[in-house]
């Protein structure tokens, strides 16, 4: 079989094909061979301020809304904050108080700064909630049969703190008021132990009753809506009943009359 010869043309498309892959050939070597350069942060130029104007040398800043601002103001300063130190009173040596439990001089307590009562925080912590708890409003008005005027306007208004609702943290603060001097002020109010007491069993008394009337009503009520009763009932009756004077029952709110005639008894209730 014969040898194909290549024509002139073709040597020539085949000498361009294979120089140009000599070049890729050299450009793949020397981009292995070269040193990697570390990366550069692109620059950023500043933005500038379209609405800046200069006016005598100064720069203002147009706002657009009729008057232009000083470039300085738009800069934000920062705060100072001047900052006090919390220091307790100081009482000299001639004007502090005597604690009324060790008879003893103190400085400052717990109970004198809120309370205004000159116990020392030693005897505080001594005799603890026994003798030294906290109340709130609702219960010194319940227990003692106080009134808002009886601590918060009698002089000297009862002095208090507020505490977090403990029955929920949403809710508002509590007053919480020093049990010692609600008690002193119930004294001032009804003037003895005695006299307190005896208006508490008043008021159990009096919420006693209201109850019980409250629950025979809802019961009339119930029976009325029913057509219902506990009366003497008489099916048949051989003649017509002359009624006596009736009778009212106030312990069970009904009535009661007797025949003249026959003796016939009966129990009924008013509308």
């Amino acid at each position: 079989m014969s040898k194909m010869e290549l024509t002139d043309e073709q040597r020539k498309r085949i000498e361009e094909n294979r120089k140009k892959a000599l070049i890729i050939k050299q450009n793949k070597t020397k981009a292995k061979t070269a040193p990697i350069q570390p990366c550069q942060k692109p620059t950023v130029q500043p933005p500038t301020n379209k609405n800046s104007i200069i006016v005598a040398g100064q720069s203002y800043t147009d706002t657009e809304a009729g008057f232009l601002l000083n470039s300085e103001d738009l800069v934000e300063k920062p705060k100072v904050v001047e900052l006090k130190p919390q220091t307790n009173p100081i009482i000299s040596k001639s004007e502090q108080p005597t604690c009324l439990e060790c008879n003893e001089e103190f400085g400052i307590s717990y109970l004198l700064t809120n309370f205004d009562h000159p116990v020392c925080d030693r005897c505080k912590d001594l005799f603890g909630r026994e003798k030294f708890g906290l109340i709130t409003k609702t219960e010194a008005k319940k227990e003692y049969l106080l009134k808002d005027c009886d601590i918060d306007l009698r002089p000297p208004p009862l002095r208090y703190i507020l505490g977090k609702n403990p029955h929920n943290v949403r809710w508002g603060e509590m007053k919480l008021y020093l049990l010692l001097q609600v008690e002193k002020r119930a004294l001032e109010v009804w003037g003895s132990e005695e006299e307190v007491e005896r208006q508490i069993e008043l008021r159990q008394e009096k919420q006693k009753a209201t109850k019980h009337k409250n629950y025979k009503k809802k019961l009339k009520e119930l029976r009325m809506s029913t057509r219902s009763s506990l009366y003497t009932k008489v099916t048949k009756a051989s003649h017509e009943h002359e009624f006596g004077e009736e009778i009212y029952h106030e312990d069970e709110d009904n009535y009661e009359r007797t025949c003249t005639s026959c003796g016939f008894h009966e129990i009924f209730e008013k509308m």
